[in-house]
């Protein structure tokens, strides 16, 4: 077995023994207004963000963005849930620029550095403006076992398609022309505002759940985790017992 497989293996495995203690101090950690809430909003908006730009735009666009798209806005609804103002205008910019970034890494293997940067701010600018208008993550927010979207959030979505189409096509013009520079933009953006408008359509649900994390469930999930860490970390001491040499 590859070392880099076995390795990535033992990590899994520690990072699921956390996760799993986490879950496991639910209690501990102030219960439903703990970091474990803001956790599962985390990973949940990640898995929903990941799947949509991985199916429009491949595995790794869809790990990194998804990501950076989960964390922040988890973030985001997080202090939204608990009845707060929204942050001040330069962390929802910090905000902006992490989801940016990841943006543009993910394009950064299709279409190069300058291009990429350059894509990267000017959705930064995009973004930083959206939330001076008041459309941010927030925006609309409510809690309910069914999935809903409003006008508002709708014609957010649509902006945001016909804004990702004009950047694209303006760093093709600018930075460096690519092929098929229409259907690359047409893509870019038509697959970011259909994730935004999923996203913001599962959003109510993923709250009314968040909201009402079962603590016995989530105990016997954390033990789950802990179990399914030790067995991956495990891996590298049976290779050992049984004589497979890793390459």
């Amino acid at each position: 077995m590859d070392h880099h497989t076995v390795a990535a293996l033992s990590l899994t495995g520690t990072g699921l023994d956390v996760l799993g203690t986490l879950y496991l101090a639910y209690d501990l950690l102030g219960g439903q207004h703990g970091p474990l809430r803001l956790l599962t909003r985390a990973v949940t908006y990640s898995v929903v963000f990941g799947i949509g730009y991985g199916l429009g735009l491949g595995l790794l666009f869809g790990t990194v963005s998804g990501a950076a798209n989960g964390v922040t806005v988890a973030i985001e609804l997080q202090r939204t849930a608990r009845r707060l103002d929204h942050y001040p205008l330069p962390w929802e910019a910090l905000f902006s620029v992490i989801r940016a970034a990841a943006f543009a890494y993910g394009l950064y293997r299709w279409v190069g550095l300058p291009f990429a940067v350059a894509f990267g701010v000017l959705i930064t600018v995009g973004q930083i403006g959206g939330y001076y208008l008041g459309m941010r993550p927030g925006m609309d927010y409510s809690t309910s076992p069914r999935a809903r979207i409003t006008r508002r959030q709708l014609r957010g979505a649509i902006l945001r398609t016909f804004g990702y189409i004009g950047s694209a096509m303006l760093c093709s013009l600018l930075v460096r022309h690519i092929d098929h520079a229409w259907e690359f933009a047409i893509r870019i953006g038509v697959v970011t505002g259909l994730v935004t408008a999923m996203g913001t359509m599962v959003n109510p649900l993923i709250e009314y759940h968040a909201d009402r994390l079962p603590e016995r469930r989530l105990g016997v999930f954390g033990i789950v985790l802990v179990l399914c860490g030790f067995l991956l970390q495990s891996v590298q001491y049976w290779l050992g017992l049984l004589d497979i040499a890793s390459t």
